[in-house]
């Protein structure tokens, strides 16, 4: 059957592939301009003698086969290519890393202050902005956003200036380091662009900026603290397309969450009132488990209201306030405010204090939904955490519907998962029986273009679900000693963390070294 992109081909009279053999290999990226490539959305196939055959899909680029084979130095051939697997394909190399060591390099000439506020960045910008730190800096917020970092780390040593990603919840660098004597030029920019004040450098400041990338806004949260060797600054960049291309329809299956953890929290988000917290560390997706709460259950005739801190993601149809500590806007405040405006299902991002649990206790016993985080390290944790705040004990219990604690851990690479043996002393320290291992098939990733040699892409979420039922209620309110209650609601049917945890291993989406980062080994 002929399609349209084949019938185009033979109107053109170039050949046709659906790259459905095409393999990653960085000395084939290196054969073309960069820019080019994602101008154009093109990319080499490979040389045949002195041609190189590129894969393209904009009819445009014939009209620039001399231009590129000048720069190529080599005689040029067209074939014709579906453009979301040329996009794919150069997502998941490392084209953009080479733009960003090109604008590194520049950074041997002397920097002349160029104070451009443009808040557009596209590529045509990254390659010819004529100013090397305006493009530095650009070109690390798009080079970040282009292999899915959730944070950027400018660090200040003695002698250079580190510049690293933070990918799936690790870091990683993100150039060669860069000379001292631009670190001042580096951190102003980036105080320019947050509207902070250059001249202090004494002091801790954050801010936010908001940039165009690729036609989209995205806002990015910036942290400037002083050091020993200077100033360090962390930008927190707040995109969900970036970090998983199906947020644009966020669910918890996408996510991670299986079974009866699933099953049990889609019951619990779908009572009419009570209240939703889910727990764990910083950095854990709590937020982001509540966004897909949030969607899973919006609907035209209920009003649901958020207060976040920041608003990290924006929801169609769903009234966001971002809290604003500096004006007197906190959770508690804004909490009070939103109880007026006739809500259905509230969404606070945190739970800090007592005021605010006691609004938002008081918010579920009187028939809202409530969706909350509060940070404490398991299901169990959490009731003494708000003892600790000084709620009453029994409200909070009437109120709660399920407490969640969760944690991420890296999926293996589906580029290069490869099966491997693991010696059965590291199995036995990690308290996994040979028993358990009878069908289990094991792998691990070797590092490939596609994980930038990391062997690990994208992460996933391990969770335990505590469901109040009355007997739970019950040994809660009697105090009893917190065996007794782990006891109790492991007879229920619950799993903890750590059993989920070895699930996702023996079942080969994720490794052992990352469960027993992210557990702890009962």
């Amino acid at each position: 059957m002929t399609t349209e992109l084949q019938t185009q081909a033979e109107h053109l009279k170039v050949p046709y592939t659906d790259l459905s053999n095409f393999q990653l290999e960085g000395a084939l990226l290196s054969l073309m301009p960069v820019d080019w490539m994602l101008r154009f959305t093109c990319l080499p196939l490979g040389t045949y003698g002195n041609q190189l055959q590129i894969a393209f899909s904009d009819p445009e680029l014939i009209n620039h086969v001399e231009e590129l084979e000048l720069l190529a130095r080599r005689r040029i051939s067209l074939v014709l290519a579906p453009k979301e697997k040329i996009e794919a394909i150069l997502k998941e190399s490392q084209s953009s890393q080479k733009v960003l060591q090109d604008a590194t390099s520049d950074f041997r000439i002397q920097y002349v202050p160029d104070e451009d506020s443009d808040e557009v960045i596209d590529i045509d910008k990254l390659v010819g902005d004529r100013s090397p730190l305006v493009r530095l800096v650009d070109t690390t917020l798009y080079n970040a956003l282009e292999r899915r970092a959730s944070d950027i780390h400018i660090e200040t040593a003695a002698q250079h200036v580190l510049i690293k990603y933070r990918i799936d919840g690790v870091l990683f660098a993100a150039m060669e380091p860069i000379d001292k004597k631009h670190h001042a030029t580096i951190i102003s920019r980036i105080k320019v662009m947050s509207q902070l004040d250059i001249a202090e450098k004494r002091v801790p400041q954050d801010g936010r900026f908001k940039l165009k990338i690729k036609g989209r806004f995205i806002d990015f949260r910036v942290s400037i603290m002083p050091t020993i060797h200077g100033e360090d600054a962390v930008i927190r960049i707040l995109d969900k397309e970036s970090t998983h291309e199906n947020f644009r329809s966020l669910n918890l299956e996408i996510l991670g969450f299986r079974g009866q953890v699933l099953k049990e929290l889609r019951r619990c988000i779908h009572e009419p009132y009570g209240m939703v917290l889910v727990t764990g560390p910083t950095g854990s997706g709590k937020t982001t488990s509540l966004y897909a709460c949030v969607t899973e259950i919006q609907n035209s005739e209920d009003k649901i209201v958020t207060i976040e801190d920041p608003v990290e993601y924006q929801l169609q149809g769903v009234t966001q306030i971002p809290i604003n500590e500096k004006k007197g806007l906190t959770f508690a405040r804004g909490l009070r405010s939103i109880l007026r405006h006739d809500p259905d299902k509230i969404m606070v991002g945190e739970i800090r204090d007592n005021e605010t649990a006691q609004i938002a206790i008081q918010s579920a016993l009187t028939g809202h939904l409530v969706f909350t985080t509060v940070h404490a390290n398991n299901v169990l944790d959490v009731i003494g955490r708000f003892v600790h705040m000084g709620v009453d004990l029994y409200n909070f219990v009437s109120a709660l519907n399920c407490v969640i604690a969760q944690r991420l851990v890296r999926l293996i690479c589906d580029h290069c998962r490869k099966p491997i043996e693991i010696p059965r002393s590291e199995l036995e320290i990690s308290g996994i029986k040979p028993d358990q291992l009878l069908d289990a098939q094991l792998f691990a990733g070797h590092g490939c273009l596609a994980c930038h040699g990391t062997g690990y892409r994208g992460r996933t979420v391990i969770a335990e679900i505590l469901i109040l039922t009355d007997e739970v209620r019950q040994a809660i309110l009697e105090r009893r000693p917190l065996r007794e209650l782990k006891q109790l609601v492991h007879a229920t049917g619950m799993r903890f963390l750590r059993e989920a945890a070895v699930e996702k291993f023996l079942s080969g989406e994720t490794t052992l070294h990352e469960i027993n980062k992210a557990t702890f080994i009962e």
